[in-house]
C-alpha cells in the first residue's frame, strides 16, 4: 500500500476543492447526489472556507489542521448524513446499481477497498492502477449510473453533484481510521454520527 509522500511529484487539479493526485496512492472520495445539501449550507461553507483561508496562510500546525478538519470536511459530511434531498439512493434497486458498478472494474483498472452508498452519497476507498486516472474512474461510475438511475426511475435528471471530495490518504493509520467510518457511515445516517478522520 503507498501512502501520500511529500517528497514525490503532486499534480493539482482544479476545482472548489483541491483535488490532489500522486501516482500509485489510495484515495478516500466521497461523491454526492445533486441534490444532497441545500444550496444556502454551501454557500455559507465556501464563504466560512475562503475566509479561514485567507486569515489562516500555509503552512498549517497541526492545530490548524485540526481545527480546518472540524469545520470543514467534518461539517460537510455530517450535513450528507442529516439525509437531504431525494436520497434516491435508498432505493434498493438504484443502491444495488450503483454497488455494482464500483465494483465492476476492481481488479482491472483500480483496487476497490472498503465502500458505503448512502441514501445521498458514496464513500470509496480507491487505488487506481497505472495509466487509469481516479477523475476517469469516477467520471465513469458517475455516467454510467446516472443514465441507469434515469432509467430505473423513468425521470430526467442531473442525478450526481460535478464535484468529488478525494483525500490521499496518508499513513495505515489513517486507513484504518477512514474504513472504520465507511463502515460506520451507515449509524450516521440514523443519528449516531461517526467522527470523520
Amino acid at each position: 500500500m503507498q501512502f501520500f509522500d511529500p517528497n514525490e511529484p503532486i499534480s493539482n487539479m482544479s476545482g472548489n476543492l483541491p483535488h490532489w493526485r500522486q501516482f500509485g496512492t489510495i484515495y478516500f472520495v466521497t461523491f454526492r447526489l445533486s441534490d444532497s445539501l441545500p444550496q444556502r449550507k454551501l454557500d455559507l461553507w465556501a464563504r466560512e472556507r475562503s475566509e479561514w483561508n485567507r486569515t489562516h496562510p500555509e503552512p498549517h500546525n497541526e492545530q490548524a489542521k485540526r481545527e480546518y478538519s472540524h469545520l470543514f470536511p467534518e461539517r460537510f459530511h455530517k450535513w450528507l448524513d442529516a439525509g437531504y434531498g431525494e436520497c434516491i439512493l435508498a432505493n434498493k434497486e438504484v443502491k444495488l446499481l450503483v454497488e455494482n458498478a464500483l465494483r465492476h472494474f476492481s481488479g482491472v483498472r483500480y483496487d476497490l477497498d472498503e465502500f458505503s452508498v448512502m441514501p445521498n452519497h458514496v464513500h470509496s476507498l480507491i487505488r487506481p492502477y497505472p495509466n487509469h486516472d481516479l477523475s476517469k474512474i469516477l467520471h465513469s461510475w458517475k455516467s454510467y449510473t446516472s443514465h441507469e438511475i434515469n432509467k430505473i426511475l423513468i425521470k430526467k435528471r442531473n442525478v450526481w453533484q460535478k464535484e468529488s471530495f478525494d483525500h490521499i490518504v496518508r499513513s495505515q493509520e489513517q486507513l484504518e481510521r477512514i474504513r472504520r467510518y465507511i463502515r460506520d457511515n451507515p449509524k450516521g445516517a440514523r443519528g449516531e454520527t461517526p467522527r470523520l478522520p
